[in-house]
């Protein structure tokens, strides 16, 4: 028997992503954009998929410099028309597709007493169905190749109830995520296709620093930083090593699990 200790590929080309094809959705900016570029850093040709397609080109642009093929994609995640589309324009592009990072997400505070019907399925359409619409078109290429990595974007809010703002839609869609991860997982690892999510605590995004600016926000904040036990919040790079590790081939006998990155949040 093999001793796969002194067998393996150094470990540090087990990172490398290179000749694979990722894409990742919500790619224009944000915790997507930082996904986007250190799967580019390791290797892979990159599909940036958004709503926002100018802010994704820009996108591509950069990871064009760091020597990576990249193009941008228009698609609106909660339509399975535009979802066949974006695997579609991959494909065509690249021939095929290893890694899909479902990313696209949306955050709302509503309390629940007061929230609409539009509110609830504006929030669970985009944070959950969307993921599992890409999910789902991802595996029906993934599968034939008898490999692949999906990586979902959950959330701490999955896990745990945030406070003090409201948002039990948000929090259900992760808690929905999480689930659907080991789901799928359970589903496809026999396919060769691995399905791990990645939880992100409270994350410093441009979105989330002009939120923190309004009055509100700087109710919220405070409240965050004590229930944190690092005492701050992360940025999006805090996160980009979990994204490549999933992607890699050096996490193959991983899947249906998450991944929890928020500073110890979830310790209490």
């Amino acid at each position: 028997m093999d001793d796969p200790v002194l067998t393996a590929k150094p470990i540090l080309e087990r990172f490398r992503l290179d000749g694979r094809v990722a894409l990742v959705t919500g790619g224009a900016q944000g915790i997507g954009r930082a996904y986007a570029h250190a799967l580019a850093e390791a290797g892979a040709n990159v599909a940036l998929v958004d709503v926002q397609f100018e802010k994704a080109e820009g996108v591509a642009g950069e990871l064009e410099k760091k020597g990576v093929e990249a193009i941008a994609v228009k698609a609106d995640v909660t339509k399975i028309d535009q979802v066949d589309a974006m695997i579609k324009t991959i494909m065509k592009k690249w021939s095929k597709l290893t890694i899909g990072v479902n990313n696209a997400g949306i955050g709302q505070w509503v309390p629940s007493e007061d929230m609409s019907e539009h509110d609830w399925d504006h929030v669970l359409n985009t944070n959950l169905k969307g993921v599992f619409l890409c999910a789902q078109a991802e595996a029906r290429v993934m599968i034939p190749a008898g490999y692949g990595k999906i990586i979902n974007t959950a959330s701490m809010s999955g896990t745990i109830v945030n406070m003090p703002q409201d948002q039990s839609a948000y929090n259900t869609s992760k808690a929905g995520v999480i689930h659907l991860t080991k789901s799928l997982a359970a589903e496809w690892a026999k396919d060769g296709v691995r399905v791990n999510s990645i939880s992100p605590g409270y994350t410093r995004t441009q979105l989330v620093s002009d939120l923190l600016e309004t009055p509100i926000g700087k109710e919220v904040l405070p409240v965050w930083m004590t229930f944190t036990p690092m005492g701050k919040m992360g940025e999006v790079t805090d996160l980009t090593g979990a994204v490549v590790y999933l992607a890699a081939e050096v996490s193959d006998f991983m899947t249906g699990s998450d991944i929890i990155i928020d500073g110890g949040f979830c310790c209490w």
